[in-house]
């Protein structure tokens, strides 16, 4: 498949600002629909089932992963986010109705799936390498800001009234569909598709392979499978941190702290943007080598505020370090197997990351360990995981 050329549109088109509202609409419900999903478990009396949520959700990127990546470049990519836009509203719709969450959940998953590696492949086929680090931080910008709210309203309305919260998420998910209609129409990257599913799982590895040889895509999917899986666990952890560590048993108080990492990968967005370009794009690893050090630091903390400056500083690494991988393996899959190839393997590393730290931490919590021990062993392994990447990475630029 040969790459298609770039349309090299201005950050702040028409069809830009119809991207950026559709994915914050979008990542709201999403965050969101999360929290009214914990708080109906926790209400049900079976908050263990909070870390499954998480699962259920993450299963659909891992099982679609060789097909998802193939519809995202055989299609328009921004039709291809209409269809996983109503897949999420039917799954809210569904939690609505009385489905069991994890069900409900799953179903918003599977859109998601779909979702992810169109949002991202469209932005390389609408700017050139010069402006695809800034319109990747754009694009987080939106979603980090859309998640700040998601959980902010999700955590409020949750404890007011789940009704509400849901009236929200559903609106949040139609207004999204409306806004992906006026994303332009793109030409497909991939028009001779196959989707013979034998094949398509064939091609998928193949495609994964490829990436991992090539020490950049390596380096990003590496890298942003750790900072997602770290991230997803640091949500769930926070639902039993603060009530041990803060006596506070709301479910606003850990949604507000989530909100902080939000406001922290904004600015951490925004400084990549201004400071780390693709050729420059080691310059992210300060902000992942940071990363596991301040979670470490949170297990010591029993300060509301001081937790809210940790939680601000986590996401600030965090921005820093992960929006340049983004960039960097958009524009490596747009220049080989096409960006929504890269993007489903992308999403495959990282769920599977997830996936792990997760389990991982679900374990520990089931064998009665101290929450405060967890976050210290979390912290400690995301830096043993990170300077293994960061060494690698600077041995592979030397060879």
């Amino acid at each position: 498949m040969s790459p298609s050329k770039s349309m090299n549109m201005p950050l702040l088109s028409s069809g830009m600002m119809a991207v950026l509202v559709a994915q914050f609409l979008s990542a709201l419900a999403d965050n969101a629909i999360l929290i009214a999903a914990i708080a109906i478990v926790k209400s049900q009396g079976m908050a263990n089932l909070v870390p499954l949520l998480q699962e259920s959700f993450v299963i659909p990127f891992i099982l679609l992963a060789p097909f998802v990546g193939q519809i995202a470049d055989s299609f328009p990519k921004g039709r291809v986010m209409l269809v996983a836009n109503l897949l999420k509203l039917s799954g809210a719709l569904a939690m609505v109705s009385g489905i069991n969450p994890l069900t409900a959940y799953g179903m918003i998953g599977i859109g998601a799936a779909m979702y992810s590696p169109a949002k991202y492949g469209i932005l390389s086929q609408m700017f050139g390498p010069s402006a695809l680090v800034r319109a990747n931080g754009m694009m987080e910008g939106s979603t980090i800001v859309a998640i700040l709210l998601g959980v902010l309203l999700g955590g409020w309305l949750a404890d007011y009234s789940l009704h509400w919260a849901f009236v929200g998420v559903v609106a949040a998910y139609a207004a999204a569909v409306v806004a992906n209609l006026f994303i332009p129409s793109l030409p497909a990257e991939n028009i001779n598709a196959n989707f013979n599913p034998w094949r398509l799982i064939k091609q998928f590895f193949d495609s994964l392979a490829l990436l991992f040889k090539n020490p950049d895509s390596r380096f990003s999917l590496l890298g942003t499978s750790v900072f997602w899986g770290s991230g997803t666990t640091l949500r769930l952890m926070l639902f039993a941190w603060v009530p041990a560590a803060l006596l506070l048993t709301d479910n606003q108080t850990p949604a507000n702290l989530m909100g902080a990492v939000s406001v922290g990968i904004v600015l951490g967005a925004i400084g990549a943007g201004l400071w780390v370009s693709l050729a420059h794009v080691n310059r992210a690893l300060l902000g992942g080598l940071l990363l596991g050090p301040v979670i470490l630091a949170l297990s010591f903390v029993h300060d509301l505020n001081l937790a809210y400056g940790i939680m601000v500083t986590i996401g600030l690494c965090g921005g820093a370090f992960v929006v340049p991988l983004n960039a960097l393996l958009q524009e490596k899959g747009h220049e080989t197997i096409g960006a929504g190839n890269a993007l489903a393997v992308q999403n495959f590393a990282e769920n599977i990351a997830m996936l792990v730290f997760v389990g991982g931490y679900s374990l520990a919590a089931s064998l009665g360990t101290p929450i405060a021990y967890i976050v210290a062993g979390f912290g400690l392994l995301l830096t043993c995981a990170i300077s293994g990447i960061s060494i690698m990475r600077l041995r592979s630029n030397k060879a």
